[in-house]
């Protein structure tokens, strides 16, 4: 009879060890990429979650300032369970929460979330393209997390790229080593990502016809980028800008300005030859890009990426046809950028225009005129954001709507204001492109809170991802906003049109009488552009 109770003890405890083996496995999703098998993890969602795959060969030594290589093969099972390091950067933003694993020159990482449980769903796909200036920023931040997106039948993904010195230096002797001009490491580095998501994606359960590229900022100019590359024709079925495009902002510069820059940070460093500069550690190249006199690395017209100016490639038609949905926020620029310390007085703002535009002074207070003290810090406001970055993305979905094939472009202008900061931020304030400013001192004097929605404002809205950012408290009409533009960007993503049920009517702005975009707030609303003349100026002027 003991000996009866004791098998059936060990019976039981095998049963339960076969069962706790197999709910790890559950746990653990594998994939078989081109590259070899990766393993993520299953987030509490249910979706599977794959952080830190390889898309290309890590840029170093050898490889630093080179196109990059594609990744070579490894034997057994890559885990995927957490995210990559990030690419090499200075601390510029307060707005950036990172998750990666580190900062390193080895950054060339994609993350991907999928609600699918087979590779035979064929659903849409997203890749988002961060913001940060090309001198920051990374893929494991919150604001851009996937997971949200995927709950929506959607794989999501989010991709590194080099930055700064990393991605964007240029030298003679690079062009001559590559056969073509140089430069535009970090552009190469989004289009390698988006080969390795035509080849591999399909395993996780996307359709490799269905890719929207999409990106804020730096990552919304990097789309319109991709749009203008040969290099990414044929890579993405759709596209999403969010405030900005190489049109208007951080346009490539020619070839010869950027070797120049190039020849000039090689003798700030002390370096003779490309050897040298790559020999340099990758913290001391980061470190000597932030002292004085060190300029911004600048994207190039290198023959290559870019075979002419993308405003030329637009304007004949050469980018890529797909449906673009694209706009701004309210207030991208503080009124402070036109005014500088000087109150909104009419008077300051008419000398600072003047100031600013000269002989077309006339004409842009015209366009962008204030009658009393109390019109003037929102016109400034208005100007400044435009100067800053509304401008191109205008330029962006004017183009588009032109030359694009006859594909739909849907305008958005985003306007809700951020709540206020929970109170455990105490006294930190609003800071410069949506980050935040700290300060220990309580008697610190506090800056008032926008008026508008500052640049890099709706990302957590549109990407569904309120909840991972803990320094505002949302309110009911927060999750409202962020409701109607996620499932605005859900919908673009999965059939090319925003619209769909429970959503307000959004007419595409080159389609029917009058350019249309939507206001997106609490109160979405479609209406009629009535500033044209602003743009159509500033157009005529840059």
């Amino acid at each position: 009879m003991k000996t009866l109770f004791i098998t059936i003890l060990l019976a039981a405890q095998l049963a339960h060890l076969a069962t706790a083996q197999t709910k790890k496995t559950a746990a653990a999703p594998q994939i078989k990429t081109a590259n070899g098998v990766v393993e993520g993890v299953i987030e509490p969602s249910g979706i599977h979650a794959f952080k830190g795959i390889p898309f290309a060969q890590p840029p170093v030594g050898e490889l630093r300032w080179k196109e990059p290589q594609p990744v070579k093969n490894w034997e057994g099972v890559r885990k995927t369970d957490k995210f990559g390091p990030r690419a090499m950067q200075n601390n510029v933003f307060g707005d950036m929460g990172f998750r990666s694993d580190g900062m390193s020159e080895d950054c060339l990482y994609l993350n991907v979330w999928t609600p699918a449980k087979s590779a035979k769903e064929k659903l849409p796909v997203l890749v988002y393209f961060y913001g940060g200036g090309f001198v920051a920023g990374d893929g494991s931040e919150g604001r851009y997390d996937g997971e949200s997106m995927a709950t929506k039948g959607i794989v999501a993904l989010t991709v590194n790229y080099r930055l700064g010195v990393f991605g964007f230096f240029a030298s003679s002797e690079l062009s001559k080593e590559s056969g073509h001009g140089s430069g535009n490491y970090g552009y190469l580095d989004q289009t390698a990502a988006l080969r390795w998501v035509k080849q591999n994606i399909a395993a996780f359960g996307g359709d490799p016809n269905r890719v929207t590229i999409a990106g804020e900022s730096a990552g919304s100019l990097s789309v319109s980028a991709q749009m203008a590359s040969p290099l990414a024709k044929g890579l993405f079925a759709g596209a999403i800008g969010e405030s900005g495009s190489v049109l208007g902002t951080l346009p490539p510069v020619p070839m010869s300005e950027a070797e120049g820059a190039g020849s000039k940070f090689a003798e700030q460093v002390g370096a003779k030859s490309l050897a040298d500069l790559r020999a340099i550690p990758a913290e001391k190249l980061l470190e000597a890009t932030a002292k004085s006199g060190v300029g911004r690395f600048l994207s190039t017209m290198d023959g290559y990426f870019f075979p002419k100016n993308p405003v030329e490639t637009y304007t004949a038609g050469e980018q890529a046809h797909v449906p673009l949905l694209v706009g701004w926020n309210s207030e991208e620029m503080n009124y402070r950028f036109v005014l500088g310390q000087d109150a909104p007085t009419l008077e300051n703002y008419t000398k600072a225009v003047k100031k600013l535009y000269g002989e077309r002074s006339d004409k842009v207070l015209k366009e962008y005129a204030a009658s009393s003290d109390a019109d003037v810090e929102q016109v400034a406001t208005d100007l400044a954001g435009d100067r800053f970055i509304g401008f191109g993305t205008w330029k962006w979905a004017e183009m588009q709507a032109k030359t694009g094939g006859g594909k739909p472009v849907y305008r958005y202008y985003y306007a809700r204001p951020r709540p206020a900061m929970t109170a455990e931020m105490g006294n930190a304030a609003p800071g410069l492109a949506g980050g935040v400013t700290k300060t220990a001192d309580p008697n610190a004097v506090k800056v008032a809170p926008p008026r508008g929605a500052v640049h890099s404002a709706e990302i957590e809205y549109a990407m569904g991802n309120l909840s991972k950012n803990k320094v505002y408290a949302w309110t009911p009409e927060d999750h409202k906003v962020s409701e109607t533009m996620q499932n605005f960007f859900a919908n673009f993503i999965k059939t090319g049109n925003p619209n769909g049920a429970g959503l307000p009517k959004w007419a595409a702005a080159n389609q029917g009488d009058g350019v249309q975009f939507m206001v997106i707030d609490v109160n979405s609303r479609l209406e009629t552009e009535k500033n044209r003349g602003r743009y159509l100026l500033l157009d005529s002027i840059k």
